[in-house]
């Protein structure tokens, strides 16, 4: 909405002067049918659908990485670093204790949450590098129209007969000269 404020009135879109209060009476509805339109729009094409399952999967992915890291990958990680446990390493600036009758409490850098988180990182980009991967080699099979294993879509289809056609046809013009 095209809109500038000069003093106490605001020019709206149709260059009419309102005072401040009128103006935004008028905005208000028509921004908020907007919205409700455009969460219709959003809601029947089901990328909302699509979004609540990617969510659901992803929290249980992240279980299932968690685990991954902590069981899997951590203990060997530490039998090789002579049975150290990552997640509580850290380095420690100041130790706790008490001075002048004042507890002072620890101040450390915990590295080894990163280190764990950077495990984590590093297991669910492959993960999603594999699955991505997975996916793009059977649409690429799926979009074959030769590959006989798999059914090819009906656009696809036809887009490879008209390119076939395209191509006999521009023979045939060649021969002609």
């Amino acid at each position: 909405m095209g809109e500038a404020i000069l003093g106490e009135e605001i020019v709206c879109c149709r260059l009419e002067v309102y005072s401040r209060t009128s103006c935004w009476d008028k905005l208000k509805p028509m921004r908020f049918k907007q919205l409700i339109k455009d969460f219709k729009d959003f809601a029947v094409k089901g990328n909302m659908l699509d979004i609540a399952i990617g969510v659901i999967i992803g929290a249980a992915f992240n279980k299932i990485v968690d685990v991954l890291v902590k069981e899997i990958f951590l203990p060997p990680l530490s039998l090789m670093t002579a049975g150290t446990n990552w997640e509580n390493q850290k380095i420690i600036l100041q130790k706790a204790g008490e001075a002048n009758g004042k507890v002072i409490e620890e101040v450390a850098i915990g590295y080894g949450k990163l280190l764990e988180a950077v495990v984590d990182f590093f297991v669910i980009a492959l993960t999603v590098f594999i699955v991505v991967k997975g996916i793009k080699k059977l649409q690429e099979r799926a979009e074959d129209p030769k590959d006989e294993t798999v059914k090819t879509p009906k656009d696809i289809e036809l887009l490879s007969q008209m390119k076939e056609l395209l191509e006999a046809q521009n023979e045939l013009l060649k021969g002609e000269k």
